[in-house]
Formats: C-alpha cells, structure tokens, sequence
C-alpha cells in the first residue's frame, strides 16, 4: 500500500483553506490532511463539519495550531509534523488577511496596517516554509504553494476591460483624503505582490531540489476576506469559493506541473 502524501495547508479551518480540504477530501486518493489553524477548538470544528459532509472520505485529517505571525508557533508546528509524519509532501501557505477595512475605519494605523499585511501575508509565509524545508526535501514529489491574488498584478493595473478590473483601477475623484469605497485594497494587492516575488525566489532556490513551486491566484471568491459578507462579494460578481478549493486540487494532483514558477489562475497563467 503506497504511503500517504502528508499535505500541509495553513489557515484551513475557514474560507479558501477549508474548501481546498473539502475538496481533497472528496478525491479518491487518500491524503493524510493537516488543518493549520490558530485555534486548536475551530479547526476540530471544521474538521467535525468535514467528517459530516465529506464521511466517505478516504483521507484521514488531523489539526494543528499554527500562528503564522509567530515564529515560536510555526516552529513547534513544523516539529509535530517531523515527529508524527517525518516529512511533508504538500505546503500550502494559504493563512492570510486583509487590514485596509481596519486602517479606513481608524482601527489601525498607516503603519501597523502594512506591516500586519506583510507579516501575515509574506514574512509568516517565507518563516513557515524554511522551517519545513528540510521535511518537504524528504518527500519524493514536494509541493510548495503560496496563495495570492488576482489583484497582485502589476500588468492588469492598467487594465479596465473587466468589471473587476475596472473597479479596483478606478482612479476616485480629486481631492484628499481618498475615498477608496467599501472594499479598499492597496496594503493587501502590494503585499500579494510581494509574495509572487517570494515564490519566485524559492522556485529558483529549489529549482536543482525537484521541489513544484507556484503561486495560486484562485479568483475572486465569496469569502470572509473583504469583511464585507459572502453575498456581499458575489453581488459584485464574487464566484463560490469551492472553485478555488477544486483548482488547489488539481494542482495538488499534478494537473499543472507544466506550469511551476508561474502565477496561476483556474484557465490561465496570471501576468506579472
């Protein structure tokens, strides 16, 4: 019987994270599925929920906690998988946030909203990973992704020919301060940006390792991210977030390989 794949996937208890476990969950191959989650109590509770909605899975889940703006947390993560499983085939560094809805309404500072929005989105990502490097090393077919956006695009800044796009390109009238709306976006697309920088580099440092890298721009989806509500989001065309969980799949079981060091979305590859 073949070994099961140990799959890692951060911030899995809610949103995009949990529909990628439900998805895998729902594939015939067994997996052993790790939920990071920074609460022990709601990751057992996704994955009760899993358990009732997916009970013929095959994969087998299990919890860990993981505050990935913490370095002593996602140290002692990453040595609970090296003594329970001793390797890692798949991380998925999905954890991430927004804090401009914070910043706009006074909550937060300039500073202290891009530096969370960095810390959580990047440096959490770049800790996480080089921690678990020596265990992804050990697999015979690693996996290393990092979950961006679809605003992340410096190129697509120019670009109005999609309702989306013209939304969050729009340029707001004269005058200061800015009104940027009810979804502002800026610390959160820069720090985006950033992490395909990121992906990068790790695609060149392991490019000689046989480690699959890629950034994921699942889409936009009605998730818990914007702080504005699901059907919020999808009144503004926001898809269903169980999409983004099934394209995370397919890239788990090899259906984009020929893709690795690229930004990519569910039918193209993102441009820079």
């Amino acid at each position: 019987m073949a070994e099961k794949q140990v799959i890692f996937i951060t911030g899995a208890n809610t949103g995009l994270g949990y529909e990628v476990v439900k998805s895998l969950c729902k594939a015939s191959k067994a997996y052993d599925i790790l939920i990071g989650s920074r609460s022990v109590e709601k990751g057992e509770e996704a994955a009760a929920k899993l358990a009732k909605e997916v009970p013929e899975t095959p994969s087998t889940l299990s919890v860990i906690q993981i505050d990935v703006t913490s370095d002593e947390s996602i140290q002692k993560a990453v040595d609970h998988i090296k003594s329970k499983h001793g390797k890692l085939d798949v991380l998925i560094n999905n954890a991430g946030g927004s804090f401009d809805r914070e910043l706009q309404a006074g909550k937060l500072t300039m500073r202290e909203a891009f530096n969370k929005s960095w810390d959580l989105n990047i440096t959490g990502a770049q800790v996480l990973t080089s921690l678990s490097m020596p265990l992804l090393l050990k697999s015979s077919d690693a996996r290393l992704m990092f979950v961006t956006s679809g605003t992340a695009s410096l190129a697509e800044t120019e670009n109005f020919d999609h309702p989306a796009l013209a939304r969050i390109n729009a340029s707001p009238a004269a005058g200061w301060p800015k009104d940027e709306g009810m979804n502002p976006i800026t610390a959160y697309r820069s720090a985006k940006t950033g992490l395909n920088m990121l992906m990068r580099e790790w695609y060149r440092l392991l490019k000689n390792d046989g480690v699959k890298v890629w950034a994921i721009s699942p889409g936009f989806l009605a998730t818990g991210l914007g702080g504005i509500g699901a059907e919020t989001l999808k009144s503004i065309g926001a898809r269903d977030p169980s999409e983004g969980g099934n394209f995370m799949k397919d890239v788990v079981e090899g259906k984009r390989d020929h893709e690795q060091g690229k930004v990519i979305r569910v039918s193209m590859i993102q441009s820079w």
